[in-house]
């Protein structure tokens, strides 16, 4: 008895759609996303036990106070809006965005004024940053020796 024999064709996975998928997802995802600008700045933070650093004579301090009013090298500003701030650096850099920016804020200021000063500084296109702390003071004994009395 002769059986006949049937050729069994190799199974093969068509991949081909599923390529054509993942390319149209790509595309989709690529057209529909959305890029940002950020404004990057260069931020220097000193630590609190370093040496003091020699003062820059080409940079600008923006000095923000307790009660979050603004000083661009010693000058206060009229007011404390950001468009004040903008172009307060404007004028004392002379359109040098190049030069560095040394923020010095009370400790009591409010986050809200330093973050606007920074923002100003990203807006006017400076991007050295150099934020200044203070050293620590080393706290002195306070409590009163015991005294006899009689």
């Amino acid at each position: 008895m002769k059986f006949k024999r049937t050729n069994r064709e190799e199974l093969q996975i068509n991949i081909t759609p599923l390529i054509d998928v993942v390319f149209l997802l790509l595309i989709f995802f690529m057209v529909t996303t959305t890029f940002n600008r950020e404004t990057k700045l260069l931020v220097t933070l000193p630590e609190a036990n370093a040496e003091l650093a020699d003062s820059q004579p080409s940079q600008i301090e923006i000095i923000v106070s307790r009660d979050g009013t603004y000083a661009i090298n010693g000058r206060n500003l009229v007011n404390s809006r950001i468009e004040t701030l903008i172009q307060g650096l404007e004028i004392e850099s002379a359109g040098d965005i190049s030069l560095a920016i040394l923020l010095i804020a009370d400790a009591e200021a409010t986050h809200q004024s330093v973050v606007t000063a920074m923002d100003a500084i990203g807006q006017s296109g400076f991007t050295r940053l150099n934020i200044a702390t203070q050293r620590p003071q080393a706290v002195e004994n306070t409590e009163a020796a015991p005294t006899d009395s009689l």
